[in-house]
């Protein structure tokens, strides 16, 4: 059965808002509940944080006894499982509704299609999957993150038309506009963790932090790429370690005295195996996702960047053009390294989209 035009009306209510979430219920995903009945929308809701209750208890507890006979629209299918929270379903099947819509099934194997099974073996008409690429978007960390505990992986430049991130001297203050840097800002607030490497701390000495309103609860894990630990114990980013946990990756040779005056500033160590003085991304990544971290900006400089690029480790791409030309053989591009052999073998985005802020035009993409 196919969803009226009501129903996508309804959901995308849901989802609506689900998107008020965004960047707050890690690893969880947004979700978002209406309840209908006789027309007119009884109960809504959205999953507004992990340990809180999901989006549809929400909307069934406002609904009350409304929702005897009624409908409920829900972006995500619901979940059958213990966490912290009990299972979803059991509500849902024990609430009365007469009808279930779902955008999407969700693709955690605990759950997947099984809360759509348990509703209709209950005697609740259901419509699923209809949503699935919208629902995609809104979730697209939940989904890489639940399916291979590997964070999803975004990076982040700012570029000048020619290509440079820096002038040869170092400086990249400012190659974006003021209201490039403020969306920055907000996308920060959207993932779990920040990741540069040394170089950028120690020329720029950053707090990795996201400095917006409305954003107080949520701590950021501020990633440090630094094979020789050379982080300095002044650095910015360790005098306020209630900002978020900074966790600094170096090389299994890095010297022991400086791992005890970072820890002494409640950093996190991790020794991890290098190559050609280059820590191994894949294990980083692996060690984040067993953190629970299931995201990552990255917004390091051409060294960093690059490393992802050629193992091929990063999900998407958000490059902020900005109308200047830098030039300079010796200032750094935004992708460097060895280069392929022929424009064919150029890595190539999909699923391209942009917008303009300002002069600034800002290319989102995927691999």
């Amino acid at each position: 059965m196919k969803p009226s035009k009501k129903d996508l009306a309804f959901m995308q209510m849901a989802f609506s808002l689900a998107e008020q979430a965004k960047g707050q219920t890690s690893p969880n995903p947004c979700v978002g509940a209406v309840v209908v009945k006789d027309h007119r929308v009884v109960g809504w809701g959205y999953h507004q944080e992990a340990g809180q209750p999901h989006a549809e208890i929400i909307a069934l507890e406002k609904a009350g006894a409304m929702v005897k006979g009624a409908t409920l629209y829900l972006t995500l299918e619901p979940c059958v499982h213990w966490g912290k929270t009990p299972p979803c379903v059991d509500r849902l099947v024990s609430s009365g509704l007469k009808r279930v819509v779902i955008a999407s099934y969700d693709p955690n194997p605990l759950v997947y299609r099984k809360g759509v099974a348990r509703l209709k073996s209950s005697g609740i008409e259901v419509i699923a999957g209809f949503f699935q690429e919208k629902h995609h978007r809104l979730n697209e960390k939940y989904e890489k993150f639940v399916t291979s505990r590997i964070p999803f992986v975004c990076l982040k430049a700012a570029l000048s038309l020619d290509g440079k991130i820096a002038a040869a001297s170092g400086d990249s203050k400012w190659i974006s506009s003021d209201e490039s840097r403020y969306f920055a800002q907000n996308l920060r607030a959207e993932y779990d963790a920040i990741l540069v490497g040394i170089n950028t701390v120690l020329k720029d000495d950053p707090e990795l932090t996201v400095r917006l309103d409305g954003w107080k609860k949520k701590k950021w894990n501020r990633i440090i790429l630094d094979p020789n630990l050379r982080l300095p114990l002044k650095a910015r980013l360790l005098k306020n370690p209630t900002a978020g946990q900074v966790i600094v990756f170096c090389s299994q040779d890095a010297p022991k005295s400086r791992e005890n005056k970072l820890r002494q500033k409640q950093a996190e160590i991790i020794r991890l195996r290098t190559r050609g003085g280059l820590i191994n991304l894949e294990e980083v990544l692996r060690e984040l996702g067993f953190r629970d971290i299931s995201s990552v900006l990255v917004e390091g400089g051409t060294r960093v960047l690059t490393s992802f690029l050629e193992n091929q480790l990063a999900d998407k791409v958000l490059f902020f053009i900005s109308p200047k030309l830098i030039g300079g053989k010796k200032a750094p591009g935004l992708f460097e390294g060895k280069g392929v052999a022929s424009v064919q073998q150029a890595f190539r985005l999909k699923k391209i989209s942009h917008f303009v802020l300002k002069n600034d035009i800002i290319i989102e993409g995927y691999f």
